[in-house]
């Protein structure tokens, strides 16, 4: 199927919010922000010989309720008192002239007075400085089985004494760092007043995150806040929680001028201010047999949740629950910390949280195999789960288990073991080397998190036999209104071209819960799935009604008027409008019966079900310059079933791509809390020139409660192995067994005093 939006972006029909038109007496807005990381906020200064006449002011004072509402009521709308971060939102600035906005900018002054910042989570944790709470400490997992299955510090003594009691032991840290969301559309929002109430529309993922920051910063009704999903040029989590932020402020500002307000942000800001990837440490001690059958886990995480928590507490979560990977362990113990620093809050991005540990457990793993001397894909497919293992939290895998199935179809297709015997190539100063990672991603949210939701999808009948969908899933550019239509399509027996998507707007489309977590085609889609079934089944039954009037055997008298007979789909459904005025299902997710977890504990069925994966990369290391160049990325993903093939396939590549970058380029460059390449030609991605040749090869293992036959989420798994892979590859070419990301060149230089060279073979060969 061709996408729902592909002509409009292509042909540049679609308007993103910076290309609606302005509103009559619309101004800009501009944020005024803190040049220093952590200080005590004295006052904001209005340089007197500047003429403010037309420059509209909001400060601290102006903010009816000084809080976004979110996970924890932590985080000011405008400083106040004090400062926790660089770039920390302080005045906003209106004016109709751009220009003169920059030059009221610079004439706003503000008096610091500089605290020493805490930049490090680690220096964090040991608490000399608080900066939040009574420790620093936004939020603490434990997650146990088996033996650690007792109170804290039993709990750490058992999994210590059966890590003691393994033929082998292997412990490492491992390290993950910042990354940029870099959607192609950077933040942005338009916000005006009337007597409907407040309104904002603009580049967003979850519109009822917006309404929520609004009730709470203006105490006002749900039915005085209208917020709207303009065309939103993509997210990747980066667009979930801080749309809110820029939103109030943008509406702030259009309070107090009553007029229009637009607030862009320029790619330096939007890199500034707004939420990164969690950067994270992780400790791993394992035991195992020598025959490589794994036994016991215990894992430390932490990670830097920067100045508020945000969404945080989530992010450690999944972290924490996708720490001991897609590995069968008979012991596990798994503590998970995150802590507040003075740097910009982090946030979600896709993966939220797993990438991190994947990153940790699967270069754990290599080193484990190199430990044994196996190849890591022999101890990796020795050890995956299989249907009837247990994960982490004690989950029974009954269904939809496709990590072996991964694991054959990727080694397959990229002739990894080929490779890997052959050792790694060398041509010259080039040296070439395969490496792999497995794993799973969870669907939908953690534990109860859908169940607390009650996610609503509504289906409407139109006229003419037309399905209307209302939902507040978005899509950002991922191909959400063209498998929804394909759905709900399917659903009904009708062609695509007769539903059509409602604008999310929260005026007007139920609360489907957030665009995130993977969660959109298999939690939002199976309620879009039977609400278009029962409308559609509505029309049958008076298409049904119909013919048995015009046969006579309805049981009607003589004297009632005979409906013609043989209806078709859109005369029946304009007969059913017409005498019922409207005709809506709206329904409302349950997960499946038998998914049970308990919060308290943090035990039970994580998630409804797992998408797993298999990446090899390949790669090619230049020996002088140490630049590593992918030459070949297959994966083999697990997506229950495929909706839209294409758009599978695509998710799959991009998000290996985005992985691929993380591990090798991406590299926010901090200096007294502050960035130094908030730009795009020195935070470097990769882009198309950049991107290997990718083999993806789909498996469809259903999940029975999924849409459209077994779909499951797709969006996020591919973030998880791409780095792993890489970096294994990078250690096969190389002997460079990299434990911390990014792989730079400076850093694989530095790693190399620890690390013995490949050599070509004696006489001239290619083979090391």
């Amino acid at each position: 199927m061709p996408r729902a939006d592909g002509p409009p972006k292509v042909t540049g029909a679609s308007r993103y919010v910076d290309d609606l038109p302005a509103m009559p007496g619309e101004i800009f807005g501009r944020t005024v922000r803190s040049p220093v990381p952590r200080g005590i906020l004295r006052g904001v200064r209005l340089d007197p010989a500047f003429d403010w006449s037309d420059v509209t002011v909001v400060l601290a004072e102006d903010v009816p309720v000084n809080v976004v509402a979110l996970i924890q009521e932590d985080q000011p709308i405008l400083a106040a008192g004090r400062v926790n971060h660089a770039y920390e939102p302080i005045a906003l600035l209106g004016c109709a002239d751009r220009a003169k906005l920059a030059r009221a900018a610079a004439a706003v002054s503000l008096d610091i007075e500089p605290l020493p910042p805490v930049l490090d989570a680690r220096a964090a944790l040991e608490g000399r400085e608080i900066l939040w709470g009574e420790d620093n400490v936004f939020k603490r997992y434990l997650i146990t089985k088996g033996c650690a299955d007792a109170d804290r510090e039993r709990g750490e003594a058992a999994i210590d004494a059966a890590i003691a009691r393994c033929d082998v032991v292997v412990t490492g840290t491992y390290a993950s760092h910042h990354q940029e969301q870099l959607y192609i559309e950077p933040q942005g929002f338009i916000a005006w007043w009337d007597a409907a109430g407040a309104h904002a529309m603009g580049s967003l993922q979850c519109p009822f995150y917006v309404q929520k920051a609004f009730l709470k910063a203006f105490g006002l009704a749900p039915d005085q806040v209208h917020v709207t999903q303009s065309v939103t040029g993509g997210g990747f989590g980066g667009k979930e929680e801080y749309p809110s932020i820029l939103a109030l402020h943008a509406a702030l500002l259009a309070k107090k001028s009553g007029r229009p307000v637009r607030m862009i942000y320029d790619r330096t800001e939007d890199i500034e201010a707004t939420t990164k990837r969690h950067p994270a440490w992780c400790e791993i001690t394992t035991g195992c047999d020598r025959d490589g059958t794994l036994r016991a886990l215990k894992i430390r995480i932490l990670m830097d949740g920067g100045a508020y928590t945000t969404l945080t507490p989530v992010v450690l979560s999944r972290g924490a629950l996708h720490a001991a990977g897609a590995y069968r362990w008979e012991d596990v113990w798994i503590e998970a910390t995150a802590v507040a620093t003075n740097t910009p809050p982090n946030g979600a991005f896709r993966g939220f949280g797993a990438p991190q540990t994947i990153w940790a457990i699967e270069r754990h793993l290599d080193r484990v195999a190199r430990a044994l001397g196996r190849d890591p894909l022999d101890l990796k497919a020795k050890n995956v789960l299989r249907p009837g293992d247990a994960t982490a939290t004690g989950q029974v895998l009954r269904e939809s288990v496709a990590g072996e199935a991964c694991i054959e179809r990727a080694i397959a297709a990229s002739g990894y073991r080929q490779k890997r015997a052959a050792g790694p190539v060398v041509r010259g100063r080039v040296a070439r080397g395969v490496g792999l990672s497995v794993f799973m991603h969870g669907a939908g949210f953690t534990g109860s998190g859908e169940r607390a939701l009650k996610g609503k999808v509504a289906v409407d009948l139109a006229p003419g036999g037309r399905l209307r969908i209302r939902t507040a899933s978005t899509d950002i550019g991922q191909g959400t209104e063209t498998v929804f239509r394909q759905i709900a399509a399917d659903a009904a027996g009708l062609p695509l071209d007769r539903v059509e998507l409602a604008v999310p707007c929260t005026t007007s489309v139920p609360d489907s819960g957030p665009t995130v977590a993977s969660r959109t085609v298999m939690v939002v889609g199976s309620i879009v799935e039977a609400a278009a079934r029962e409308v559609a089944g509505r029309v049958r039954e008076e298409q049904e009604a119909a013919r048995r009037q015009a046969a006579g055997d309805d049981g009607q008298g003589a004297g009632q008027a005979a409906a013609p007979a043989g209806l078709s789909f859109e005369e029946a459904a304009d007969r059913l409008l017409a005498r019922e005025g409207q005709v809506t299902s709206l329904k409302q997710y349950e997960p499946p019966g038998h998914v049970r977890w308990d919060d308290e504990a943090y035990k039970g069925d994580a998630y409804p079900c797992f998408g797993w994966a298999c990446d090899v990369a390949e790669v090619e290391v230049d020996l002088d310059t140490f630049e590593v160049t992918v030459v070949g990325f297959w994966s083999a993903t697990d997506v229950g079933k495929a909706i839209h093939p294409v758009m599978c396939k695509g998710q799959i590549e991009g998000g290996s791509l985005q992985a691929i970058g993380w591990a090798l380029s991406e590299e926010i460059v901090w200096h007294d809390g502050k960035i130094k390449n908030p730009r795009m030609t020195n935070y470097i991605i990769p882009t198309s020139l950049d991107a290997p040749p990718f083999h993806v090869a789909l498996l469809e293992s259903p999940f029975p409660f999924g849409p459209g036959g077994g779909a499951k989420g797709v969006g996020e798994l591919p973030m998880d192995g791409g780095a792993p892979a890489v970096a294994a590859a990078v250690e096969h070419a190389t002997g460079i067994a990299a434990c911390a990301l990014p792989l730079t060149p400076e850093r694989l230089f530095e790693a190399t005093r620890g690390a013995a060279a490949p050599r070509p073979a004696a006489g001239g060969g290619e083979r090391a």
